[in-house]
């Protein structure tokens, strides 16, 4: 009882520093002029639809975790709330401006769908054994993807210091990525409290359930997985895909496969990497 009170309070902690250090990004702050806007296009303008596009998606994520669950605890709602939704937003407004000035056509977000699998999830966490298998999932797929946008934040940055765009590189991109770290600190924490906890069933249950799900973040059809793809490339992450793999699922890896000795990455993590630039390569060469 007194590591999840513990755990607790270091929680409630991290979400108040972050809603106080964090807010979300001044729009008056941003500038977005571009020295060679044609050039900074055709490097970089897919990877800004791509992400403007799932950063803008977190309505309808949010509208997900409600289904996944009806009962989360307070720190958890206040979490996504109050902190990650409106900074998030905030995030994809801007990469979206940014994209529309380039003379791009603004990000199409889908903010409605709901998938079967959702909603039988959904069904099934109202019973709480099994809500806690919805919420490991959930902080797993949210360490995925913040990992994954740390990362990519910091290349895309280096990428745009390279050309000489110091505008975007300090007042769009150096202030988005400054934001990903701490999401990632908060589902770190929750799932390592959580997994704890868990039974041996439920842990069962959340490898299963784990490997039939897992997708790179906002690739929800064969189109946007080559478009991811296509980012991977662009960010030259496809040249060592399994690296970027690894270091995103390090600590789903140290958790749910501590029992397999010697694996380096979760296999559906690293076949989802490889198929998206396998996907992408297929589509530039037709």
């Amino acid at each position: 009882m007194a590591l999840v009170s513990l755990n607790e309070t270091r929680l409630a902690d991290h979400v108040d520093r972050l809603g106080l250090e964090h807010p979300p990004i001044d729009l008056a702050s941003v500038d977005y002029s571009v020295r060679r806007p044609d050039l900074f296009n055709a490097r970089y303008g897919h990877v800004l639809d791509y992400m403007a596009r799932v950063e803008l998606e977190v309505d309808r994520n949010v509208v997900e975790l409600t289904t996944l669950l009806p009962d989360p605890p307070e720190i958890d709602r206040r979490f996504y709330a109050e902190v990650w939704q409106p900074q998030e937003i905030r995030h994809g407004q801007i990469l979206d401006e940014l994209q529309v000035q380039l003379g791009r056509p603004a990000a199409e977000p889908d903010l409605t769908s709901l998938g079967a699998k959702m909603k039988i999830l959904g069904a099934l966490a109202h019973l709480d054994p099994f809500q806690d298998v919805c919420r490991m999932l959930y902080y797993l797929t949210g360490m995925a993807t913040e990992r994954s946008a740390v990362l990519a934040y910091n290349l895309l940055h280096d990428g745009v210091v390279e050309m000489g765009e110091s505008a975007v590189a300090q007042t769009v991109i150096a202030p988005i990525r400054r934001q990903e770290p701490g999401h990632y600190a908060f589902y770190q924490l929750s799932a390592r409290g959580l997994w704890s906890q868990l039974a041996a069933w439920q842990r069962w249950m959340v490898r299963r359930m784990r490997s039939l799900s897992f997708a790179p973040v906002g690739a929800n059809n064969a189109q946007q997985t080559a478009d991811f793809g296509d980012m991977l490339a662009t960010l030259r992450i496809d040249q060592d895909v399994d690296n970027f793999a690894g270091q995103i699922s390090r600590v789903e890896r140290e958790l749910l496969w501590a029992h397999k000795r010697g694996l380096k990455v979760p296999p559906y993590v690293a076949k989802a990497f490889r198929e998206a630039v396998e996907l992408a390569q297929v589509r530039r060469a037709a």
